[in-house]
């Protein structure tokens, strides 16, 4: 395949585009697992094809999703380990169309680059090939664009794009929320993809500070790097389930910006949060970062997940049958507040 396609005179200007064609065989392999019953191409050809199953629904609404990873990525850079930072990438466009209702169908990714190094790009995909099985999601296609005197030779940047489906009649939109419903916390994974600004300054992560790579007894024996790198979390799969058997009202992921920023927005006017601060079981990480940073508990929270990926409403009868069906599908939820009639969208204390 391309046997024929080299230009010596590309390569001269930092272009090898025999790299691109040997990382995109070492990637199919990693792709063949996300196939499912929608995937109609195999990868090469100019458009990702997928064949739309809209039986059982009146009303097939399409949801799509794009993000980053952000700077994260220089972490994963630093510690030359690039085979979880795809996760992160599909984690944070499938968590949020999973917001709506809509199950996502596929993915597809881009990577720009310094320079292509097949080994690395594969390892890349084969994170975003694990997210997309964890989501079942389809990773029908992407790109990968070498970009010399653009970015160092060494960096890359990743992002991705997801679409997903849900009958209009089952989208999730607030509207029926109401005073007394129960807000119920998913558990997160760490830090996720979300504050790494705040947290390479906290921990000098730019100048690869040595104090990263040293077992941590705060963190239980784990080093700060590895515990940052930590993937984030794909709910998609029990949210799913839960969608199946309880009344849910509202459903929210907390990202950059934290509680302050993200619960607010599955709130409608009239009503608000009241979350107890006391109830959230915040993750080990948070406390060393305000520790280190000198960081006030107002802006950890206006920042960060704090242990808490995504936030769930329902109603209150139906409390104890969301947290079972939660912890059946490997999530260990708990309560974290209630709605209240309020101006404000979210108070915590």
């Amino acid at each position: 395949m391309h046997n024929n396609s080299k230009s010596e005179s590309y390569a001269a200007a930092g272009v090898d585009i025999t790299a691109g064609y040997k990382a995109v065989e070492l990637m199919k392999k990693h792709i063949d697992r996300t196939k499912n019953e929608g995937c109609l191409d195999d990868v090469g050809g100019f458009g990702g094809c997928f064949g739309l199953n809209i039986a059982g629904m009146e009303e097939p609404v399409l949801v799509s999703g794009t993000d980053g990873v952000g700077t994260k990525l220089k972490l994963a850079i630093l510690m030359d380990k690039h085979d979880t930072i795809g996760i992160d990438c599909v984690a944070m466009c499938v968590n949020d169309v999973i917001c709506v209702g809509a199950k996502p169908l596929f993915f597809l990714d881009y990577i720009a680059c310094g320079k292509n190094h097949p080994e690395i790009i594969a390892e890349l995909v084969a994170g975003v090939a694990e997210g997309c099985v964890q989501s079942g999601a389809a990773l029908i296609g992407g790109e990968t664009a070498e970009h010399p005197g653009m970015m160092p030779v060494d960096e890359y940047d990743l992002a991705g794009f997801t679409v997903g489906i849900v009958d209009k009649k089952k989208v999730i939109d607030n509207q029926r929320m109401k005073a007394g419903d129960v807000v119920i916390a998913l558990p997160s994974s760490g830090i996720h993809s979300n504050g790494f600004s705040l947290c390479r300054k906290v921990f000098d992560i730019d100048n690869n500070n040595p104090e990263l790579y040293v077992p941590c007894e705060d963190l239980g024996g784990a080093t700060i790097a590895e515990t940052l790198l930590t993937p984030t979390k794909i709910y998609v799969k029990p949210v799913l389930a839960l969608l199946e058997q309880v009344d849910v009202k509202g459903i929210s992921h907390i990202t950059g910006g934290g509680f302050y920023e993200n619960i607010p927005r599955s709130i409608p006017d009239g009503l608000g949060a009241k979350i107890e601060k006391s109830a959230v079981k915040v993750l080990p990480i948070f406390d060393l970062i305000a520790k280190k940073g000198n960081i006030p508990e107002r802006d950890m929270y206006n920042t960060f997940n704090m242990g808490v990926g995504m936030s769930i409403t329902v109603p209150e009868a139906e409390v104890e049958k969301a947290v079972s069906v939660l912890k059946d599908n490997g999530i260990d939820a708990y309560v974290i507040g209630k709605i209240i009639e309020s101006d404000e969208k979210i108070i915590l204390e």
